[in-house]
């Protein structure tokens, strides 16, 4: 810890590497490598320390963090199919956990799934209600199984305690509608060249 304070992770990492040699069932030796190999940017080096960690017994909080870490490293690796079980995971240990049903909802995200993504927004929302990164990603999601009315409310709800976020939301929304409306209409446009009709 005093290498870390100093601004050595490489020294720290090599005495938690000790500490993993000689206790290897020890949760915070390997918690800790896992931590400092991502301050050294060594992603699958720490994959594989939380890996192990997973695997050792544990309270039900202990293992929801080990399996939230674990899928936060793999969605940060994009091993996205990976990630989507750890957060699963993370929630059957912890039900409460809003930051786990989030990284399950961008996984989600990530992989089109929409309505299973709602779902777990929902979930995130109503444990973190006065956060604004669940119901932004919960408005876009809404745009995307075309539903333009419920992000409405979602934006009109966020206006209440995040007016800057609501208004920036409104903004991308609006980005995104206009997007849409200009693949239509160009859409259409190749339909009509293609069939020599008219507009």
């Amino acid at each position: 810890m005093v290498q870390l304070a100093l601004g050595h992770p490489v020294e720290a990492l090599a005495k938690f590497d000790q500490m993993v040699t000689g206790w290897p069932l020890d949760r915070y030796a390997l918690a800790s490598r896992a931590h400092v190999l991502v301050q050294l940017n060594r992603l699958e080096a720490s994959i594989v320390s939380q890996r192990q960690l997973i695997c050792l017994p544990g309270s039900h909080a202990q293992l929801a963090v080990a399996w939230f870490n674990l899928g936060y490293l793999l969605q940060q690796a994009g091993q996205y199919d990976e990630a989507r079980p750890a957060f699963e995971k993370a929630t059957e240990f912890s039900p409460r956990m809003d930051r786990a049903w989030y990284g399950l909802a961008m996984v989600l995200i990530h992989q089109q799934q929409f309505h299973e993504a709602k779902l777990a927004l929902k979930k995130n929302t109503a444990l973190q209600p006065m956060s604004p990164y669940g119901w932004y990603r919960l408005a876009e999601v809404n745009l995307a199984l075309g539903e333009p009315e419920k992000s409405r409310k979602v934006i009109d709800h966020l206006r209440r305690f995040e007016p800057r976020v609501a208004a920036q939301l409104e903004r991308d929304m609006g980005r995104t509608a206009s997007v849409t409306l200009q693949a239509d209409n160009s859409h259409k446009a190749v339909n009509c060249a293609a069939t020599g009709g008219g507009a």
